[in-house]
């Protein structure tokens, strides 16, 4: 609560749209220390909501109400956002008022019981461990960007990192001989990720060039680097992996975060721990790992449907065999070097 109430009422009578969202920027670049990027996207969010309650009702970030919000979100409907979309936007909202909340501008947040729109949760693509191979396999190693770009796809894949993790990693942040690396996830959150031995000795053989090449000016420590000596950027790592991709035969959409993906679903599939893979992962709810647990209830729908006396399916198990199957290992990074 505010102490002085004259200091207060001067905060409530100042605040205008520009001077509410550059403080409230402020304050999540010095006391959430989000990146530029998440603050853009935050940003973003909140002039849409301004932009639309300044142009329909002409109020005030103090003014707005939860009608006021209610018809935001009603209007990005019609103007066709997904409900997931709606529910990010949201969020952005939300965390202004509560900003404003606790800075004692506003008495009560005008979403605090606006629910987001409901969202229809599509499953992440998903490569096979064969499928990987392949990626691996077509890697050309005879060009000098061969042996970093396979350990890229090695990395993604057996240590589940994101893209901007893999290209900030530093040789300071890593421990080989004791089997873990230290990773700089989202906002800033520090966690220890495990590295197996065939992780390990692809990315050694990397190394082994890439510590007399010359780099630029702040680069030395950055581990990925591009043919000019500087730190590899996300929009090449995402170049990389379609090409492998395309070259392996994979008709799938490959992205850095497939490999991710692929990452938790198979340690999921092999039996790991939720809770292990949502550490590993970095994910601050246990909500957004629980998607990756879908292989194993489709699997189990599968195997009642081919074995089942009740489900009458069993005309079709030679078609479904191959289907049926479980994963064929775990990714490398929970391999015992």
């Amino acid at each position: 609560m505010c102490d002085d109430i004259f200091l207060c009422y001067s905060k409530k009578v100042e605040m205008t749209w520009d001077k509410a969202i550059a403080d409230f920027l402020v304050y999540l670049r010095l006391e959430k220390s989000l990146s530029e990027k998440t603050l853009t996207a935050y940003a973003t969010d909140v002039h849409k909501l301004r932009n639309f309650v300044e142009g329909e009702y002409g109020v005030s970030p103090l003014q707005v109400s939860r009608e006021h919000v209610e018809q935001f979100l009603s209007h990005l409907y019609d103007k066709g956002l997904t409900g997931s979309s709606q529910a990010r936007v949201l969020s952005g909202v939300k965390a202004f008022f509560k900003y404003l909340l606790l800075d004692d501008v506003i008495a009560a947040s005008p979403t605090q019981q606006i629910d987001a729109p409901k969202q229809k949760r599509s499953l992440p693509e998903v490569l096979s461990v064969g499928e990987v191979e392949r990626m691996l396999a077509a890697v050309d190693l005879s060009k000098p960007e061969g042996h970093r770009n396979k350990a890229i796809v090695e990395m993604l894949y057996s240590c589940g990192l994101r893209v901007s993790e893999l290209v900030n990693l530093r040789f300071s942040d890593m421990y080989l001989d004791k089997g873990f690396l230290r990773i700089i996830g989202k906002g800033n959150k520090e966690r220890l990720t495990p590295i197996g031995g065939k992780a390990v000795s692809t990315l050694k053989l990397y190394l082994a060039g890439r510590r007399s090449a010359v780099t630029q000016r702040g680069d030395d420590d950055i581990v990925f680097l591009n043919r000019h000596g500087a730190k590899l950027t996300a929009v090449m790592v995402f170049l990389i992996t379609k090409d492998l991709a395309a070259r392996a035969g994979i008709a799938k959409t490959v992205s850095p975060h497939t490999f991710r993906h692929s990452f938790a679903t198979h340690l999921i599939a092999g039996g790991a721990d939720l809770r292990a893979v949502q550490e590993m992962l970095g994910h601050e709810s246990i909500t957004t790992t629980e998607i990756y647990t879908h292989l194993d209830r489709e699997y189990l729908r599968k195997a009642i449907m081919l074995y089942h006396p009740r489900a009458r399916r069993r005309v079709n198990a030679g078609q479904e065999n191959d289907e049926s199957k479980t994963v064929e290992s775990l990714p490398s990074c929970q391999q015992k070097s």
